[in-house]
Formats: structure tokens, sequence, C-alpha cells
């Protein structure tokens, strides 16, 4: 290369680029080449022109049918920017812009072989060995020198080109190169382009994919640096933004098959739920995709989104309008120009026979033939040359032809610039300029800034970009416009949307996710590597959604709402006077009540009488106040818990029971004793009088006051909401429970005392159970003690048996309540109903007999088996009376009967 004087290379160049370059050098040594498929166009400097004329042809041929929009529109699009120009007196006075425009057939490789053209002039050949067949030395006619190109399309194709370019250090501007890659100003530093990078057009999409709500899509890239790097930038961009998944990422090979297209088709339907696709694709690759989809019986469910490739060009979708619609299409923000298409209007075969392309669209474009040499079938018709552009056929402007004459423009103005600094005193080229050099020129097309031809500014930042500006299309079938491409928003670094249309009809935003959202109240689980796919669990029992990937526990007194985002207070409950629960033991807790108050009042009416006095006066009236407060407890148990309620619950909850069978137990125990001495002796045992006999049962009394004081000393009483007792599996069930401070044990500590007593009173009922009817009330208290056991016998295991029970509130309190009422209730009824009974309604009987005296009574009990048969014969109370009708009020018999 030094040989040849190439300019120094600033960085490694790859080595089959270096190959061809040292090939094409070698023949350049010996001869001129000659591109014969080219456009020459002379002026006083001449611009290269790289444009895709022609597609890619089939294996083993480098060109395969014309382009006419990419590359005949493009093409002119030049040629017209150069007669604007050439006409334009203060741009570039006295300046001719000429042109060497080539076809790149839309292969890098092609292209790059065709480009060395440009570095023809820029190479120093050594002829002193070459001689003509006279001797004489030969005359070479000196190649234009280029000093800009213009091109290329396709990003692969740029890459190449600008590779061979930089090393001769010729500018270069792209009207649509758009890969990221571009921007590296040290590697393609003599690279610059009038449209914006892919790295903005990926971002464009970005905003688009997530301002439909999408968050699982698919890529797919045409192989090549287009491609591939413009979907490394959305990748990376989606990244960064997050909240974006690939499902897929396809590439579609260079040569490729109808086959690869199904495939692709087939990989793309195995993530049915990730129904948008992002395309960076070539238009023949763009045909092939939906052609793929439409084999496939797929119109319509994928949501393609097209870059700047697809923009809003109708050669992809010819005849496959139905598998576009729908597709979202970025195009960098352009404008129709009038003047292009009144020039591209009027050519004609006559009138443009400079472009050597121009008769093989013409055929193209009118399906007609000219030539025997003709590509067109023979039955095609023949060109008449009368046929006119957007009369006889259909004309739309292409897409790029705004940058491609504001690539023209932008070097021009490069020019006059550097004209004007380097030639202030000529109105032409002067020969400083004509040895400034590539990198002089690049300097001054950084530096421009004009407005374009479609009005908008046109400027370079320090790596040669564009800003980004575009228009967003979306191809739309309407049944009164018929289809067509149309705009709806567009990207100038945030995005606009408007109105858009769906396939199949759909009204709302078709979905491409790949997991729905979760339900109010359900958390989710991230799969593994993708976090934009995840499982939805429930938070269950107690628990609320905390966030979206969190469920948390509801603090103990709280549960969650019905959507489970929050929690709320669990309800407070507390036994109901209406309650079924409550309503049986406050009806009998009543009845009770009323026939305690009958009785005493009974006994207060009656005081005086034998059947009073002989029961005992003092403690029939002690027991039956006992009796009265085990009613009375009841109310209290049911009642609302408050501090006084919970007090006087300690306090009478055991206190009528132990009032109840203290006073039992003394009269069992008085009786024992009595009957006891008797067989020793004819002397009365002591404390067997009225007043020993409440001294007695007082000090049993206060035994259980005293229990209670020391309990309100320790624990002072207070309420409490048990949140434990009613806590369901299912959190709407859950009650808490508004009860006393008062556990389980200590509601059997309280009753301890008393059951103390009862079982006491039971054991005394036993060892009088011999003793006969007549004598006192020895069997009727007898009779009242089993029967009491009986009941708080079966307590004790329903008490306890339902302490994990849902109802334990109702279940415990009905039962206590129950108990204590029918505890009292055989009291009443076996100890006194059957006095009240003879007092009211056999008056007769409740007399005063003759007295005896207490020897009589001793005498009684050992003779006790003699007068059983007497006692059936008489009526209760009888033999009661006469025990005491002849002793001295003095006596101890008084003290027996109770005065």
């Amino acid at each position: 290369l030094a040989s040849n004087s190439l300019p120094p290379l600033k960085t490694c160049f790859p080595f089959r680029v270096l190959w061809m370059v040292q090939a094409f050098l070698d023949l350049a040594g010996s001869q001129e080449i000659y591109a014969p498929h080219s456009i020459r166009v002379e002026g006083d400097v001449t611009l290269g022109g790289l444009f895709p004329v022609h597609a890619r042809g089939v294996p083993g041929m480098p060109c395969g049918d014309i382009k006419k929009e990419n590359g005949i529109h493009r093409l002119e699009a030049m040629m017209y920017a150069l007669d604007q120009i050439n006409g334009d007196e203060e741009l570039l006075p006295n300046v001719t812009l000429g042109a060497r425009i080539l076809d790149t057939c839309s292969r890098d490789t092609y292209a790059l072989e065709q480009s060395l053209t440009f570095v023809q002039a820029l190479i120093q050949k050594d002829t002193s060995d070459v001689r003509c067949t006279n001797g004489e030395p030969p005359v070479f006619v000196k190649p234009e020198k280029v000093v800009g190109v213009i091109g290329a399309s396709a990003s692969s194709v740029s890459i190449m080109v600008a590779n061979i370019l930089r090393l001769f250090q010729i500018p270069q501007i792209s009207y649509a190169s758009t890969a990221p890659e571009l921007s590296d100003d040290r590697r393609y530093d003599f690279f610059s382009r009038v449209v914006p990078p892919d790295s903005f057009q990926a971002q464009a999409m970005v905003d688009i994919v997530k301002a439909m709500g999408w968050n699982y899509v698919s890529t797919v890239a045409s192989e090549g640096s287009y491609g591939e790097k413009g979907v490394d930038a959305f990748m990376q961009l989606s990244r960064e933004a997050g909240g974006i998944c690939i499902a897929q990422s396809l590439k579609i090979p260079h040569d490729h098959k109808p086959s690869d297209f199904d495939k692709i088709i087939r990989l793309l339907l195995d993530t049915r739920y990730a129904r948008a696709v992002i395309l960076f694709a070539s238009d023949e690759d763009i045909r092939g995709i939906l052609n793929a989809s439409k084999r496939a019986d797929q119109v319509g469910h994928f949501l393609w989104i097209g870059s700047d490739s697809w923009g809003a060009k109708n050669s992809p979708i010819h005849q496959l309008e139905h598998a576009a619609v729908g597709a979202v299409t970025i195009l960098p923000k352009r404008a129709t120009i009038s003047g292009f298409d009144a020039y591209f209007m009027s050519r004609t075969l006559e009138n443009n026979r400079r472009n050597v392309w121009f008769a093989e669209y013409w055929e193209e474009n009118f399906n007609c033939k000219l030539m025997s040499s003709s590509k067109k079938d023979e039955s095609s018709r023949k060109c008449t040359g009368q046929e006119r552009i957007g009369i006889d056929s259909k004309y739309e402007q292409e897409g790029k032809v705004q940058f491609v004459i504001d690539a023209v423009y932008a070097m021009a103005h490069a020019l006059h610039n550097m004209q004007r600094d380097l030639c202030p005193e000529n109105s032409g080229i002067c020969p400083e300029m004509d040895l400034a050099g590539g990198k002089k020129l690049l300097k001054y097309i950084r530096s421009v800034s004009f407005n374009g031809s479609a009005g908008t500014s046109v400027t370079f930042n320090r790596n040669g970009d564009a800003p980004g500006r575009y228009d967003l299309f979306q191809y739309q079938w309407n049944n009164i416009s018929g289809p067509g491409y149309r705009v709806i928003g567009q990207w100038m670094e945030n995005l606009q949307l408007n109105d858009m249309q769906w396939p199949r009809g759909e009204q709302e935003i078709p979905s491409s996710v790949c997991s729905l959202p979760c339900k109010t109240g359900e958390r989710k689980k991230v799969v593994k590597g993708m976090p934009c796919c995840w499982h939805c669990e429930p938070c269950d029992g107690y628990q609320y959604q905390y966030n979206e990937f969190t469920c948390k526990l509801c603090s103990y007194n709280m549960r969650p709402n019905p959507n489970r985002t929050s929690c709320q207070p669990i309800p407070i409950i507390k036994l109901e006077w209406h309650s079924p629960w409550a309503v049986i033991p406050v009806f009998l807790a009543m009845l009770g009540i009323i026939a305690t108050i009958f009785v005493m009042a009974t006994f207060i009416r009656y005081n005086d009488t034998p059947i009073v006095r002989a029961s005992g006066r003092e403690l029939s009236y002690v027991l039956l106040t006992g009796i009265f407060l085990c009613y009375i407890i009841t109310f209290l148990m049911i009642a609302k818990p408050d501090v006084g309620v919970c007090s006087f619950r300690r306090i009478f909850l055991g206190l009528g029971m132990c009032i109840s069978y203290a006073a039992l137990l003394t009269k069992t125990n008085r009786i024992y004793r009595i009957f006891e001495q008797g067989k020793k002796s004819v002397t009365a045992p002591r404390l067997i009088s009225p007043t020993s006999q409440l001294a007695i049962t007082s000090s049993l009394i206060s035994v259980q006051l005293l229990g209670v004081l020391i309990w309100f000393g320790v624990d002072p009483p207070n309420t409490i909401i048990d949140y434990d007792e009613q806590k369901t599996i299912n959190p709407d069930l859950a009650r808490g429970v508004l009860k006393c401070d008062i556990t389980d044990l200590q509601i059997i500590c309280s009753l301890g005392y008393s059951i103390l007593l009862m079982v006491t009173c039971t054991v005394y009922a036993i060892k009088t159970r011999g003793v006969p009817e007549n004598f006192n009330e020895a069997k009727p208290i007898g009779f009242t003690m089993y029967t009491t056991c009986i009941v708080w016998l079966a307590f004790i295991p329903i008490f306890f048996g339902t302490a994990q029970s849902a109802e334990k509130l109702y279940i415990q309190t009905t039962t206590l309540t129950i108990s204590m009422n029918l505890s009292a209730s055989v009291a009443l009824g076996m100890l006194y109903m059957p006095k009240v009974y003879v007092i009211i309604f056999h008056p007769e009987l409740n007399v005063q007999k003759r007295k005896r005296s207490f020897k009589a009574v001793v005498t009684a009990a050992t003779m006790s088996s003699r007068l059983s048969h007497k006692a059936s014969d008489r009526p209760n109370g009888e033999a009661k009376t006469e025990l005491c009708e002849n002793v001295d009020p003095s006596s101890k018999c008084s003290a027996e009967n109770g005065g």
C-alpha cells in the first residue's frame, strides 16, 4: 500500500478489504478500471453516488431485478439535486457539480468492488516500465477525482464502503444507513448521515412498545449490520428501560429460502403470547415474513413494528396488504418534495438518457418491452415511449428522496463554505481548494447548518449523525379510502400517538405479554431469568398484597380487606342478649329468680310458723341468698364486659355457690354431729345454735371473699379482646371476642372452693344417709348434693372440651350459667318447694305439736329403725315439730329447730 502512496492507516483494517484493495491496485497498475454500469455527469467537482438500483441477485449472479423506488427514485433524486444546485447562482457560483453514480446491487461485497472506482484518481501509477508498441510512453486518461460520496443505502453496504473511503480520506454522506455502529467516529470518521441512527429509532420503538403496554416481544433481523445492530440497539435500550422482555431474537440468513421464513413463523408461534414483533429487515425479507405468515394462516396474529427499512413503502407489502394491516412503521420525518415529483414525472426515454438504467425502469414500470435483449417475456407488449409516469402507471414518491436531496445539498454547502474560505478572490475552484483534501472537507461537512428540502434544519453532531425526528405510520384498512399508510404520531425525543387500528377488528389494544396482570390480592412470582413472565399466587390466609411481588401478614388484630390490598380491623363481638346461647340461660335465671323471691317472700310471711322455724330460718335465708346470686351471675356473664362488670363477675362468680354450699355444709355437719353425739351421750354438741351456725357459715364464705380480694390485688380486673379464640382459617369469619380478663383456669379456681364445699357437703350427706327422714333435712340435702355433683361432673368436660372451638365463648358461657342455674334450681326445688307447698296448700299441717326434751331426740336417734315406718304415715315436718314440742325454749332442741 505504501508503494502506491496511500494515506497512513489509523486503525487495523479488515483483511478481506485489504486483499481486495491490493488486488485492485495491482490491476490499476496496468490498466484503467471502467465500471460499465454507471452514470457519469461532467462537472468541476465530482461527487460519487451509491444506490441499490438492483436487488440482490440469485447465487452466481451479483444483481437481480431493478428496484423502482429504492433504486431509481433515489438515484434520480441525486440527479435532481445536482440540477438544482448547478442552477443556483448563490450556491457554488461558477462551480458545476458532476457525478459518478454506481449500482450496489444491494450487496456489500459488490458495492465494495464498485466503489474502488472512486479512488482511481488518488492512486499514483508507476508507468516507467510501460511502453507502447512503437516504443513511446503510454498516455493515460486521468480519471475524475471524486471529492465525496453520497450513499450508500443499506448499512452493511455503507460500512463496507466506509472502510475503503476512509483510507483515501473521502467524506461520505449516507441518506438511508441507520446502523448504530456507524456512529463510532473512531472507526468511521469520514462517515456522516442525514438520517438519524437506529439508536434513536430503537428508542422510538421501545417507547411505542411501552406505550402499548407490551412487555413480551420478539425480534427479527436481516443478517448483516443494519438488522443485527438495530436489534442489538433495541435490546440494549429495552434492558435499560426495564419492563420489556425478548421472547425470541431471530435472524434471516443472507441466502434465504422460503422455508427459512416458514421456520421463523413457526418459532415465533412457539411464544404465542409475544404477538409484537420488532422488524429490522430489508424489503425482500419483510415480504418473505409476511408471505410466510399468510401461508401459516396467521394473518392478524402478529403485531409488526417495522423499522425505517419498511417505512411507508408499498414494495414490501405488494399483494400482501391483509398481512400488513395493523403494522406500525417508522420513518425519519420527511416531506414530499413537490419539485422532485414534477421533475420525475416529466422524465422520458428521450430526455433522460444520462440514466443508463432508466430504460430498464421504463419496462418494469409500464410492464412493456423495449428491446430484444430485454428480460421481459416475449408475450409482453412493446413500449411506445409515449407512456407517462403517474398517468399510465402508479407513482408515489419514495420515502428517502428528501434525504438524498439533503445529502447532496449538505455536500454542496460544505464545498461552498470551503470555497468561500479558501478561494475568497476566485469565483470558481482555486488550487488551494483542489489540494485541501478530504479531511478539510469533512470539517466543513460537520459544520453545515441549513434548512433542508422539507424545511427542517440539516445538522450533524460530532459523530456525524442527524438529530432524531420520526414519523410513525400504521398500515390501515379503511372501507372508504381503502388500504394505506396513515400517520399516527411522531417521535422527537418524546412519543406522540394518535388513534390506531388493529387487525381482526380488535377495538382494544391487543396484548403482547408473557403473563397477564395478576388480579388484585395476588402477588407475582417471577420466572427465573425472565422478569416479564410470572405466576400469580393469591395472598391467602391473613396476608394482604404489600406490593406486586410481596404478600405480608396483617397484624394480630387485623384481617385483609375483601380485595386484599390492605388490612382492616377484625370485627369485635360479644355474647348478645338476643343470641340463642343467651336466651335459654336468661330464661332459666329469670324463672329461678322469680321462684327464689317467691320462696323467700313465703318464708318471711310465715316466718314464725313451725315449718319455717324447723328449717332453720337463719341458714335458710343465707341459702336462699346464695341461690339468688347463682341466678344473678347469669346476667353478669352475658352483660357487655367493662371494668365494673368484670369486677362483679369475679366477686359473684363463686360467691353464690360458696354461700349456698357453706350453708348446706353447716347444716349437714350440724345434723351429723347431733346424731353422732347422741350415740355417745345425751349432751348436746357444741356450736349448734343459730348464731354459731351463722358464724361457721360466715367463716367459710370469708375464705372465698379473701381469695377474690387477693385476685383483685394481684391481677386488677380489665377487659381484653381475644383475637385467637375465633381466628378461623377463613379471615372473613374471624372475630375478636370482647371479654373479661379471666382465663379458664381462673374460672375453675374461683369455683374450686365452692366445689370443695360441695364435695364436703356431699360426704356429710352420705354419712347422714341413715338418719330417718323424720329428723331434719338430711335426705333432701343428700339428694340435692348427689344431683349437683352430677351436674358439675358434666360441666367440667364440656367446659374444657370446647376450649379450642370457634364457639368457645358461647358454649362455655352457656354451660357455666346453665350449670349454676341447675345447681340453684335443684337446691331450691328439693329443699324449699315441699315446705312452700305445705305452707300454702296444707296450712293445717303447719301447726306446733307437743314438745319433747333433747333426751327424746337422742332416744329417737337410737330407735330410728322403729320410727322409720311411722314417718311414712306422717306429713313432712310433723316429726320435726314433735321433737321439740315439750322442750323449753332455752333447751338445745330449740337450737336444732332454728328457735
